[in-house]
């Protein structure tokens, strides 16, 4: 009986760490690995220099609020570089684990991750 009370326990636990750790939605530029803050803000240029540093090997980074963080999901920044987006996904680190990303129509300022 006692066995039970504890998986019980330990489902519930487990069950409340995953509903704890919901989407949160990152606002900022993608950028590239090789070259970080240096695209913190949207341009043309910014998006040249991205796609043509992910073309030769890097991967796509988000900068927002002067961070650089990772994205799991690099397909879908295919063509965002240098552009201002949305991310929905959850944070571990300094890396987004990305659920979905939408172009955010301009620059505006900067939002903290929100949930």
């Amino acid at each position: 009986m006692a066995k039970k009370i504890v998986m019980l326990a330990f489902a519930l636990l487990v069950c409340g760490c995953l509903a704890w750790a919901a989407d949160q939605t990152f606002s900022g530029t993608v950028s590239d690995e090789h070259c970080g803050a240096k695209h913190s803000r949207p341009s043309a240029d910014a998006a040249t220099c991205v796609e043509k540093c992910v073309a030769g090997g890097s991967k796509y980074v988000l900068v927002s609020k002067g961070k650089v963080y990772s994205l799991d999901a690099q397909d879908k920044f295919q063509g965002m570089g240098g552009k201002y987006v949305h991310v929905m996904g959850t944070l571990n680190g300094d890396a987004i684990t990305v659920t979905s990303v939408s172009a955010g129509g301009g620059h505006k300022k900067e939002a903290a991750p929100t949930t």
